[in-house]
């Protein structure tokens, strides 16, 4: 019987607080994402690696220097379970089971409501790769493929094409035409000159606009 496919979707964590249990290596991968993410991140650990220490120096994170307890999940919107004790990463995961809060026990997929993915970024855009737990490696390996193949100045293309299509979306109603006209622009290279062909057809004339996009 295959497992119940997962929902892929990007979510806001600004200002969410989240909370991270263990303080090594592997925690700081996770805290790394976190603060991204523009996330409120608690730490408790008995000890934690020196990055993590001057994470919590620099005011990105607060950090408990002591065992995990219950009350830990209190007002807190996602857990990450890192320690390298397994018993603590599933009383982790049982506590937040039973309080309804998102939880992701490192290395362990029985015990995750979600999974870290392997990412590709160019600016504004993200690329999400996972294998629902199954071989993060082979996921790292088509993010690696994804990289070679995006070209590094992407994310400044997509901000600019971002700019042109707000621009469409102001300029033209709602429907068949201006929907052609923003395919039609993330199709065309777009350049800062003033005569680059996607400004032009960003800003044609709604008559023109209409001519063009019917032959």
């Amino acid at each position: 019987m295959s497992a119940t496919p997962l929902l892929p979707i990007f979510v806001k964590l600004e200002s969410h607080r989240c909370l991270v249990v263990g303080a090594g290596t592997v925690a700081l991968q996770k805290i790394t994402s976190l603060i991204e993410c523009g996330a409120k991140i608690t730490v408790v650990a008995p000890e934690a690696i020196s990055e993590i220490e001057r994470l919590a120096t620099a005011g990105q994170l607060a950090l408990h220097r002591r065992a995990y307890r219950r009350e830990d999940l209190d007002h807190i919107s996602l857990v990450i379970a890192a320690t390298s004790d397994p018993a603590v990463n599933h009383a982790v995961y049982t506590d937040a089971t039973e309080l309804n809060v998102l939880v992701n026990a490192v290395d362990d997929p029985p015990c995750c409501d979600f999974y870290f993915s392997s990412v590709v970024r160019r600016g504004p855009l993200q690329i999400a790769i996972s294998t629902t737990g199954e071989s993060p490696a082979f996921a790292q390996q088509i993010r690696q493929q994804l990289q070679a193949a995006l070209p590094e100045d992407t994310g400044n293309w997509l901000s600019r094409l971002g700019r042109f299509r707000r621009t469409v979306i102001e300029d033209q109603p709602a429907g068949p035409l201006r929907n052609d006209l923003l395919k039609k622009l993330a199709a065309r290279e777009v350049c800062e000159s003033e005569s680059c062909p996607s400004r032009q057809l960003a800003r044609t004339p709604k008559a023109k606009a209409e001519s063009w996009w019917l032959t």
